[in-house]
């Protein structure tokens, strides 16, 4: 099987049921995407494929072959942090860390969401050339990633400052 993962090329002989979380993890020696629930619940395992986000754990590895794949160990291609990375620090929007990099990730594909105008289950005008990042909008677009220390208002001004500024 051939992937694509943080612009890289790689090919794996992997059993058909073995999940994109356990490729990275098992078989690559990523271990920044994390298993939290393995169901999907949590948003731990949180990637971007074709910019969009998924839950790693909930996905086949071979349903994935030769599209491009970034982790959290991806997000940025320089020797420095993503800005939204530096953000968590700043608003100290983790406390263990454990959820992190699929909050990371989750963010990352939402303010793509935002911009390509993909509503949220609250975004009121579907019709609107654009969507705000307002307080309940982020709230509701981050809502599938959980953190169990509640590091939630550290979180949600991180993404609000970073994809603020972006808009400047």
């Amino acid at each position: 099987m051939h992937f694509l993962i943080n612009g890289k090329s790689f090919d794996f002989e992997l059993d058909a049921r073995v999940s994109l979380l356990d490729l990275f993890r098992e078989h690559m020696g990523l271990t920044g995407t994390k298993k939290g629930c393995n169901q999907g619940a949590c948003g731990a395992c949180t990637v971007l494929v074709d910019g969009e986000r998924i839950n790693a754990c909930l996905a086949l590895a071979i349903q994935y072959q030769d599209r491009p794949i970034i982790t959290v160990e991806g997000l940025s291609q320089t020797n420095h942090l993503h800005p939204l990375q530096q953000a968590f620090i700043e608003h100290d929007g983790f406390q263990c860390g454990y959820c992190t990099p699929g909050q990371l990730c989750s963010a990352v594909g939402m303010a793509d969401e935002i911009k390509r105008g993909v509503p949220s289950a609250i975004t009121t005008d579907l019709a609107a050339e654009t969507i705000g990042l307002n307080h309940d909008e982020l709230r509701e677009r981050m809502s599938g990633n959980l953190c169990r220390c509640g590091a939630y208002n550290g979180i949600a001004e991180a993404i609000a400052e970073t994809f603020a500024k972006e808009k400047a």
